[in-house]
């Protein structure tokens, strides 16, 4: 059997004792395995070498934190889709009409859909976005057979519309019955796709925003909103269709606090913050959901008139302290990503850019592995990789994206790669758990190792999921650097 060694490339210290029974039995299994297994680290500050100080099997060895990555996946400031270069992001946005795909009662063809996840994933993002059948300014979203079958609709002139769009008849049970099918055809195709961040509900209001605003019994007599009954048939639809994929609907309420969806905040800042009691926090606590970001994603849309003054020395002073707090509504959302156009074009220049892109990087996880341990198995060429990772972000992680561990050469090159059970899901802010998992080392060549970690994204040229510390991309790019080794 193989003696395997372990060098740490970063500085040592004694291990916490809330993480010693990682170690419990440790001496026994050394004994067990002597002669068959042998175990020892070493490290220094820099680049390891022979002269550093021999740690004894299973010594905790601290990671050293590092700057936090520019961008990750799935959190930030989003752009409309294109390509933009004043600040990394790893999503894009946009808007499809369901006429775009639905073609006839139950026939659909998604090549426009196609042609839009294939563009951002060919430039390494994810997209998020939401269908829509009514979006003033431009033309209807209705599929025509619906229209031709005499489906009510209302004309109008707010939001510049003109008359461009028209408002449908969304309690019309054709129109249900037809956007129902939709869903169950969209999940069917497209739940879980590695192309896709996030969906928003849409469907139902201008922009798919769920309201009608003026037109809603309230401003106005009239209501041109779907019933509490047909937004309840399409979330409960969503649901059933998307079961991998995290849908997020507008607004807040007690008849979705249960459900499995987010939310989308698309006035953030601006009505955010409690007080009013219609601001989206307010709406939170009203549901009794102020927890759910625990588990379902909150995004949304920095409000477009704050966007080109908030990152100013003197931030849109023409707003209250309220609408501009954007540091104190990402706190109270817990948000992880945010349409910001203007972020990326025209873009801010001097500090307000490099305001901007803290606040970027203030939104969703932000993950750091703060110390490892390599322990011996309980059999022979077996190890155990203990790694503890804290999350020192807003949000969650919300997707269960495998973590690998990988032994490089070396040739510079992956001699192995094992994959954990490790949940990303699992580390909440304010958390550091300690992960472990098994490492089968029999069989690898004799020679030099670096152990190195990394989450894999299922986007094949996706953009790294990256640790904030010193040894992110030292040995290979995407990859955080635990040690060195030599078998």
């Amino acid at each position: 059997m193989k003696a395997l060694h372990w060098l740490g490339a970063v500085r040592t210290m004694a291990r916490p004792r809330g993480r010693a029974r990682v170690m419990t039995n440790a001496a026994a299994a050394l004994t067990l395995l002597a002669g068959l297994f042998s175990l020892s680290l070493t490290s220094a500050a820099t680049v390891p070498s022979a002269t550093a100080a021999d740690i004894k099997p299973g010594e905790w060895v601290s990671l050293a934190s590092g700057p936090v990555p520019a961008t990750n996946p799935l959190q930030g400031f989003v752009p409309y889709a294109g390509q933009y270069n004043s600040l990394p992001y790893s999503m894009e946005w946009f808007y499809l009409p369901v006429n775009a795909v639905a073609t006839g009662p139950g026939t659909y063809d998604w090549s426009a859909l196609e042609a839009q996840l294939n563009a951002i994933a060919a430039r390494g993002h994810q997209a998020v976005f939401r269908f829509y059948l009514d979006y003033p300014g431009k033309p209807t979203g209705v599929p025509a057979y619906l229209l031709d079958a005499g489906l009510a609709t209302h004309a109008y002139t707010d939001y510049g519309n003109q008359g461009i769009s028209v408002s449908p008849d969304y309690n019309d049970p054709r129109l249900a019955q037809a956007v129902d099918s939709f869903i169950a055809a969209f999940g069917s195709r497209y739940d879980g796709d590695r192309r896709i961040g996030f969906i928003q509900a849409g469907l139902l209001g201008f922009w798919g925003e769920w309201h009608t605003y003026p037109h809603d019994g309230w401003a106005t007599p009239e209501n041109w909103s779907a019933s509490a009954t047909g937004q309840q048939l399409v979330l409960q639809a969503y649901t059933a269709a998307f079961t991998k994929t995290k849908v997020q609907v507008r607004y807040p309420s007690t008849a979705n606090s249960n459900m499995n969806v987010g939310y989308h905040d698309d006035s953030f800042a601006a009505e955010t913050l409690p007080g009013s009691g219609w601001s989206f926090v307010d709406k939170l606590q009203q549901a009794g959901a102020t927890g759910k970001w625990l588990t379902q994603p909150v995004g949304g849309e920095l409000r477009p008139e704050l966007q080109q003054c908030l990152f100013d020395a003197n931030p849109c002073s023409w707003a209250a302290p309220e609408q501009r707090d954007f540091t104190g509504s990402v706190a109270a959302t817990h948000a992880s990503w945010l349409l910001n156009q203007y972020a990326f074009s025209p873009a801010y220049v001097g500090t307000a850019q490099a305001t901007a892109a803290a606040a970027s990087q203030s939104l969703g996880y932000r993950f750091q592995a703060t110390g490892f341990s390599l322990a011996p198995g309980t059999v022979a060429g077996q190890s155990t990789l203990s790694v503890t990772i804290r999350n020192t972000g807003a949000a969650p992680f919300y997707y269960d994206w495998p973590v690998q561990v990988a032994a490089v050469g070396g040739d510079g090159k992956i001699a192995r790669t094992w994959t954990t059970s490790w949940r990303l899901t699992a580390i909440k802010p304010g958390m550091a758990p300690t992960l472990a998992t098994p490492l089968s080392t029999g069989g690898l060549p004799a020679g030099p190792y670096t152990l190195v970690l990394r989450p894999v994204n299922p986007l094949a040229n996706g953009v790294p999921l990256r640790f904030a510390n010193a040894g992110q991309d030292q040995t290979l790019p995407g990859w955080l650097t635990l040690g060195r080794t030599s078998v």
